[in-house]
């Protein structure tokens, strides 16, 4: 069995629960009102614009023996930039205020989600980070586009309001094959438990940061 197969067979139970999240169940069905799309979309921006500091933080604590691994960081780099404006761009097409969401905090759950990632790289291992890549390019995969086509169905809204999610549909299909191929290069035990340790646990964290917006 490769890393990557070990990856999704240990965070089965995890990403079951994830996808067992009433908000999450009600967008695909388009099922949800105009205010809790943008709510949804204020925390992810809330978190994706931790995106880019996360990868930096990574690459500045990776020890030199493992540098490689900053290759690979930089074409994640290249990738991420800007995505957070995406996500306001998307909010402004709801007819939502950007600048206000800019401004806001995020709530309790995204924060959390947020420290526990920077925290794990600072205290534990900054290769632990690629659990988070793998669950949010793993979860988008599998739900972005279908959670576009559901909410605008349901609601009517424009296609510039699902650039977001649509682009990152369609984009993370291409960065699991990268992700995958480069995952199964890390064969440090310690590193590859501390992956499967923050996929389980973000697989948690963003369920409760679902769960965080109002229906």
């Amino acid at each position: 069995m490769s890393f990557y197969d070990r990856l999704e067979k240990e965070t089965i139970l995890q990403r079951e629960e994830l996808y067992s999240v009433p908000q999450l169940n009600a967008a695909l069905k388009g099922k949800i009102s105009k205010e809790t799309y943008i709510s949804y979309l204020s925390q992810a921006y809330h978190h994706v614009k931790h995106t880019v500091p996360f990868l930096m933080t990574m690459g500045s604590l990776i020890p030199q023996e493992k540098k490689w691994i900053h290759k690979v960081i930089i074409e994640y780099l290249e990738e991420e930039v800007g995505h957070e404006e995406w996500i306001l761009n998307d909010i402004k097409a709801c007819g939502g205020d950007p600048e206000e969401v800019r401004r806001s905090k995020p709530h309790h759950e995204t924060s959390i989600m947020n420290a526990y990632n920077y925290d794990y790289m600072k205290r534990k291992n900054p290769i632990g980070f690629f659990g988070m890549v793998f669950m949010l390019e793993s979860t988008s995969k599998e739900i972005a586009n279908a959670g576009a086509k559901g909410i605008k169905k349901g609601l009517g809204l424009p296609e510039t309001a699902f650039t977001y999610l649509n682009s990152h549909g369609t984009l993370d299909i291409e960065h699991m094959e990268f992700f995958k191929k480069n995952v199964n290069k890390i064969t440090d035990k310690d590193d590859q438990e501390a992956i499967i340790e923050v996929a389980q646990n973000t697989f948690k964290l963003f369920a409760n940061v679902l769960r965080s917006i109002p229906m």
